[in-house]
């Protein structure tokens, strides 16, 4: 989403990264340009103007001057300030309670429903057997869309149709939770098309029957400064403790990420980055902000490596590149484990530096699919020993995957560089990384 405003900051603080001193006029013309970036990333104007002032009373300031490297300080100091708009440190979900009640709320077409399942597949990844209730009894077929998102994320619904007080359904399912032993629910209220006084008025009445330890309002990252007043509306009609912000994988401007923090006050708790369950995530606004300014984002990476590669499998790959016995499996093993992940484009955009490459990359995660159809139009031995493929083979294989001999000849280029990588990797070097494989862009 904010790729726009990364490549804007980027191209103005890696200017003042080449320069050894850095004068007066150097830091006005760059903060002319921040302004404009922010701006055109449809941040509010109250908050860059506040923004830039302070960036620039610093850039000024004896912290720039006298150091040894001033523009890596200016990066330092916009990356900071940038995390100071968006809220320094994490804000946790409060989940202290028996039960610990969360309360969701938002307009229609936010995402609301469907954020309420992928929050309790995170709370469940926490330890915790949270529950969802369905108190949306006015949208056509929302408490049969809770149920399908609640099953996959494997979390229990309670529901009571359409025809009961959504007042009483929420003391109700609240109930049922405590009887089946959950310890988080997670009460998805009813959305309108906009805000009106019926929404408002319902959400104080569950608000006070439930007394939510946290109250989430769900905003739509794409929708811009329209999200700032959706959120101040409704701050003025109901105290919401955090906020969701979805969508944020979207190609909108991304302003709402970097305004309503600072325009309301609250903090943003979790962030949902796709459409997939398990793209959902707390929010850490030092990540955010490492990634607008092209640093990668290497914890989100580790944890994400953390949640989705097997330990067993990856012991058994360590012993593998120690004994150079790594083969096509293994290579399908870990591309398996980077599309589990999320998409190519969002894992590679986690590591520093990567950002620019992607910039005129069009990443094809559908190459993977394809990746898996050539490797398994082997035979085993040909998985496990590449070398004996020759020139008949290739052609067996490439009609068995419904690709092209150059196709497969491609794959087996990248194979071979990547066991090279892996070799340096276990003798200790620090491995070239290669580039981009040209069929990772585009169609292969």
């Amino acid at each position: 989403m904010l790729d726009s405003l990364s490549d804007r900051l980027g191209d103005v603080l890696g200017d003042l990264r080449s320069r050894g001193r850095l004068s007066e006029d150097d830091v006005n013309a760059a903060i002319r340009e921040i302004r404009l970036a922010l701006l055109e990333a449809d941040v509010n104007f109250d908050v860059v103007k506040q923004f830039v002032a302070t960036v620039k009373e610093r850039a000024l300031g004896s912290e720039v001057s006298e150091s040894l490297t001033p523009g890596q300080e200016v990066v330092k100091i916009v990356h900071d300030e940038l995390t100071k708009l968006m809220g320094e440190g994490s804000s946790k979900l409060s989940l202290a309670g028996n039960p610990a009640v969360i309360l969701v709320c938002g307009l229609q077409g936010s995402g609301k429903t469907t954020t309420c399942a992928k929050l309790a597949k995170l709370i469940a990844k926490q330890g915790k057997k949270p529950a969802l209730v369905a108190c949306d009894v006015y949208r056509p077929a929302a408490i049969q869309q809770l149920v399908t998102v609640g099953t996959e994320a494997g979390v229990p619904v309670y529901e009571r149709g359409t025809d009961m007080d959504p007042v009483e359904i929420a003391k109700w399912g609240i109930q049922q939770a405590k009887e089946q032993g959950r310890d988080v629910v997670i009460v998805d209220t009813a959305g309108r098309l906009t805000v009106d006084k019926d929404l408002m008025g319902e959400l104080v009445k569950i608000r006070d029957a439930v007394r939510p330890t946290d109250t989430l309002l769900v905003l739509d990252s794409m929708t811009g400064q329209d999200a700032v007043v959706t959120a101040q509306n409704f701050q003025a009609a109901i105290a919401f403790d955090g906020l969701i912000l979805t969508k944020l994988d979207g190609d909108a401007r991304g302003g709402a990420a970097l305004s309503v923090r600072a325009i309301t006050g609250v903090p943003i708790k979790v962030i949902t980055t796709g459409e997939k369950i398990d793209q959902i995530e707390e929010f850490h606004p030092e990540r955010l902000a490492s990634r607008i300014l092209g640093m990668g984002d290497v914890l989100s990476l580790i944890e994400k490596a953390e949640e989705f590669v097997d330990k067993d499998k990856a012991e058994e790959l360590e012993r593998k590149m120690r004994k150079a016995e790594f083969g096509l499996d293994d290579m399908l093993d870990q591309l398996n484990s980077i599309r589990k992940m999320g998409s190519l484009s969002s894992v590679l955009g986690m590591l520093p530096g990567v950002g620019k490459q992607l910039k005129n990359a069009n990443i094809d995660d559908g190459q993977l699919d394809r990746v898996e159809a050539i490797i398994l139009s082997m035979t085993m031995q040909e998985r496990k020993n590449p070398s004996v493929i020759n020139g008949s083979r290739r052609a067996r294989i490439a009609a068995g995957s419904g690709v092209t001999v150059q196709q497969v000849n491609e794959l087996l280029k990248q194979y071979e560089q990547m066991k090279k990588m892996m070799k340096q990797m276990a003798s200790g070097k620090k491995p070239k990384m290669p580039m981009l494989p040209p069929n990772m862009q585009g169609k292969m």
